[in-house]
């Protein structure tokens, strides 16, 4: 198992060397490899800040490059591809495939590193350094170790726990352990995290403040952990005091939100920060290729990669703002977007004749276009400055809606009503009267077309019953107008990835059942 076969310790440190982690380029200072040296680090409070600088971004490039929108955009019936992880729209994604083998990597790559600063800052660190700096960093650090075993239990199942990086060195073959033992510990996690970072640090308006977790983020994930187990009681009530805060807010317009001026706003609970000034491999955003056009990309020559399908694109109901802004097609009018050299992009038919051959549509949702004094540089791999979001207020509100439902078909509480017209309310379409009770089924097409190409919708239908979630599956439409309507039908163990061929290779007991965990 390649994560377990090197010395963890200095994954950490290779880690922390390697990082990147703003949209601005003050967040890319970093010590350099041949000038760090145990006695003259962790002697001031900034340099012990930067050790988590990398988990807000570039630390997670090898998933967020490709496989982010793969695994969870295609798999879920929202994009179709014919590259780059197609074989996961027809659920024959096997071990070997790359698109599993950087999710994990970059997953226990964070482990390694919050794992070191959990286990040795408080040691390391020299007596100039604020105790409250050491404090909020490694509550920092459990929080991205929380955020890591949420992504691999999603994807993976049962995977196995990491507390101790040298330990592992020693002893590489780990077993897998419990599901719900990894929902306990990401918890656990995220319970330490919102006791011991700094409380209500968001402003309103775009501000690199914003940047960095905490306490009300914390909150904010552990109220979307309690809703996947189904503790609805405590994911409610976690869900109101997050809301009851007034940290968090909607961003009046829904569009807003892309544009690289407004990364790091109110909305945003935490979200992956990018940089296309810095022009190395994987500081940027590369959504403006994957997704975008050719044309709406500088320095690359190819794009739109991944394509809405046709069954997303008739989610979206007549009326609906978030449209224009998740998906183009022909007619449309970007007049703030720069594409072929010129500001004003008209998705013209006439002009552009074959661009949206593949579905009749192109990804919009994170597509900056060509590079202005708004979106910044791009680097010469045509990736921007624009963050992505991991969780935003949107979702604490639906997170608070279906946690009042608890399961059940249908509820008519006010509460849980109003906080999801409040996301039909910004998106212009009809609320939810007095007389009309929210429904399961409203409420996962509402996050369906609110989070669309923002890596969520798979996770969503993985909560559903299986039985559920296979037959709203192989009804959408999952081809390409090339081939024509396409259906594909999961069978239960296609909800949960195999773990990367070469890692089970190098640790056999990955195939075998997971083990309890014994908590410390």
């Amino acid at each position: 198992m390649k994560i377990y076969k090197i010395n963890f310790k200095s994954l950490a440190l290779i880690a922390l060397l390697a990082l990147s982690a703003s949209c601005s380029e003050d967040y890319l200072d970093r010590p350099t490899q041949d000038g760090y040296v145990s006695d003259n680090f962790y002697t001031s409070d900034e340099q012990v800040q930067r050790t988590t600088y990398g988990m807000y971004g570039r630390m997670w490039a090898p998933f967020f490059t490709k496989c982010f929108f793969a695994l969870s955009e295609m798999s879920s019936g929202n994009c179709w591809s014919n590259v780059d992880g197609n074989e996961v729209i027809q659920f024959k994604l096997t071990s070997d495939s790359f698109i599993l083998s950087d999710p994990w990597r970059s997953c226990f790559g964070i482990v390694a590193q919050s794992n070191d600063l959990i286990n040795n800052l408080n040691t390391n660190a020299k007596a100039g350094v604020s105790p409250d700096v050491i404090k909020n960093t490694i509550a920092e650090a459990h929080f991205f170790r929380a955020v890591s075993y949420f992504y691999l239990v999603r994807l993976f199942g049962p995977v196995p726990i990491i507390e101790d990086n040298l330990a592992l060195a020693k002893n590489p073959m780990v077993n897998n352990n419990r599901i719900e033992d990894v929902y306990k510990f990401i918890e656990n996690d995220l319970k330490y995290a919102a006791a011991n970072l700094k409380s209500k640090v968001r402003l309103r308006g775009s501000s690199t403040v914003n940047v960095f977790v905490s306490q009300g983020t914390a909150e904010a994930f552990l109220a979307k952990i309690y809703l996947y187990k189904k503790d609805y009681t405590n994911a409610r009530a976690m869900a109101e005091k997050v809301i009851n805060s007034g940290e968090f807010g909607l961003l009046p317009n829904y569009g807003d939100l892309f544009l690289t001026s407004k990364n790091n706003n109110e909305e945003s609970i935490y979200s992956w920060q990018w940089s296309g000034a810095v022009n190395e491999y994987q500081a940027g955003n590369p959504s403006n290729v994957q997704y975008g056009l050719d044309i709406l990309n500088d320095n690359a020559s190819y794009g739109a990669v991944y394509t809405p399908t046709n069954d997303i694109q008739q989610a979206f109901e007549v009326g609906d703002v978030r449209r224009k802004e998740s998906y183009i097609i022909y007619g449309d009018t970007l007049p703030n977007i720069k594409a072929a050299d010129s500001l004003g992009f008209v998705v013209s038919k006439k002009k552009f004749p074959n661009i949206l051959d593949a579905t009749g549509a192109a990804v919009k949702k994170y597509v900056v276009g060509q590079a202005t004094g708004e979106t910044g540089p791009a680097d010469k791999w045509g990736s921007m400055s624009n963050c992505n979001y991991i969780m935003r207020y949107a979702d604490v509100l639906l997170i608070h809606a279906e946690a009042i439902l608890a399961g059940a078909n249908e509820t008519s509480d006010p509460n849980a009503k109003e906080s999801f017209n409040k996301i039909r309310r910004r998106a212009g379409l009809s609320e939810l009267n007095t007389n009309t009770p929210l429904t399961k089924k409203a409420l996962f097409q509402e996050r369906r077309v609110e989070f669309a190409f923002e890596g969520e919708f798979w996770y969503d239908l993985g909560r559903l019953p299986r039985a559920e979630a296979i037959d709203l599956i192989s009804k959408q439409d999952r081809g390409s107008d090339y081939e024509g309507v396409k259906h594909y039908t999961p069978v239960e163990t296609d909800f949960i990835f195999p773990k990367p061929a070469n890692d089970v290779r190098k640790n056999p007991k990955l195939k075998e059942a997971p083990v309890p965990y014994v908590f410390k």
